[in-house]
């Protein structure tokens, strides 16, 4: 007699088995990405840069043509961070002597703090930290110079990854509507109507994302860089910036780049300050959690914030900063391509029309 077998116990084996396929892709997919990030991470790079551009292309092309758009378009958005890097530049340049001669202060002042009440701090420990950094310096300068070494060895990776996505993004402005056409003129009838639902979902949330963030990361870095120049802060400028990048991290990385501002403002400035500082990661981080995501960012993206922490720190224990970066965007993509395609099928009328 053949042993029975409970309807949960089947409906459960159905399900386990689809889910290790489905994980076995997945895994596939990561160790493809894994063996060639470098052209995942430029592809991904070009797709922001269109995201950012094309809306500028669209208009220019209006009076020229679509080619030459493109170009205009992208040389400008090219010079426009070139400018900014220079600005940099020579903000730190500007600022160099001035710097060394107020961190030696900070430094000291720091120390006589640490000697005070309610640290009551012994000065040999002090110096005696002093030497050992130096000790550790002198006695690991090989390995320090080694790892510069491949520091540069991955700064060319890195230019290469750019100039691939900024080749990349010259064709997806110019024709990325025609490439999607084409790509889903290959794929079998029955699935068509399903990816070019999918595509546009999918691209209308990526360039919301990216239009919001950008939106965030800049308002975040001109007030951090109002707060710091008023504050006497030195490198307000550069600082501004590193604030900017962090921002592209959702709620981690505004308050690593203030932490390294509250840094900077301690050794320069004093406690005072730094206390300030470290007051500004509270009020920034509430600004950005309770106003500037939710207004520039709900009509594009529909994550809850544990969400949003969870990939954040799934993509960096993944792929490191780059994962942490992308993260989100994927994960909101994801979401949006499945919700288009639920709807699409409870309302068959909409996948046929």
């Amino acid at each position: 007699m053949e042993p029975q077998v409970s309807p949960f116990l089947r409906r459960a084996a159905a399900h386990a088995w689809r889910l290790l396929v489905v994980g076995a892709v997945v895994y596939a997919v990561f160790a493809v990405l894994g063996r060639f990030h470098e052209i995942g991470v430029a592809l991904f790079l070009g797709l922001v840069i269109t995201a950012m551009l094309r809306p500028v292309a669209d208009v220019v092309a209006r009076g020229l043509p679509r080619g030459l758009a493109v170009a205009v378009t992208l040389i400008g958005g090219i010079a426009l961070v070139l400018g900014a890097l220079v600005l940099v530049g020579e903000a730190v340049a500007g600022e160099t002597t001035t710097l060394v001669r107020e961190f030696r202060d900070g430094v000291d002042r720091i120390e006589e703090w640490l000697e005070e009440p309610p640290f009551r701090l012994n000065p040999d420990v002090l110096s005696d930290l002093h030497s050992r950094v130096a000790q550790f310096l002198s006695s690991h300068r090989s390995t320090l110079l080694s790892k510069a070494l491949s520091g540069a060895s991955e700064a060319v990776h890195v230019l290469t990854a750019v100039a691939l996505g900024l080749f990349a993004s010259v064709f997806f402005m110019h024709s990325g509507d025609r490439q999607w056409a084409w790509f889903c003129a290959q794929l079998p009838e029955g699935s068509r109507s399903r990816w070019a639902l999918a595509g546009p979902a999918a691209w209308r949330t990526f360039t919301g994302y990216t239009r919001g963030i950008v939106l965030v990361a800049a308002t975040n870095a001109i007030l951090v860089g109002l707060a710091l120049y008023f504050l006497g802060v030195p490198l307000a400028v550069p600082l501004a910036l590193l604030e900017f990048f962090a921002a592209f991290v959702p709620l981690i990385g505004s308050p690593v780049a203030l932490a390294v501002a509250a840094v900077v403002a301690l050794a320069a400035k004093g406690p005072l300050t730094a206390g300030i500082v470290i007051a500004l990661i509270v009020i920034i981080g509430q600004i950005e959690g309770h106003l500037l995501h939710p207004l520039v960012m709900s009509w594009a993206v529909r994550l809850h914030p544990l969400v949003v922490a969870v990939s954040v720190v799934g993509g960096a224990i993944a792929a490191g900063v780059v994962g942490a970066v992308v993260s989100v965007p994927l994960v909101s993509v994801v979401w949006s391509v499945y919700t288009t395609l639920r709807e699409a099928h409870r309302s068959p009328a909409v996948g046929t029309s």
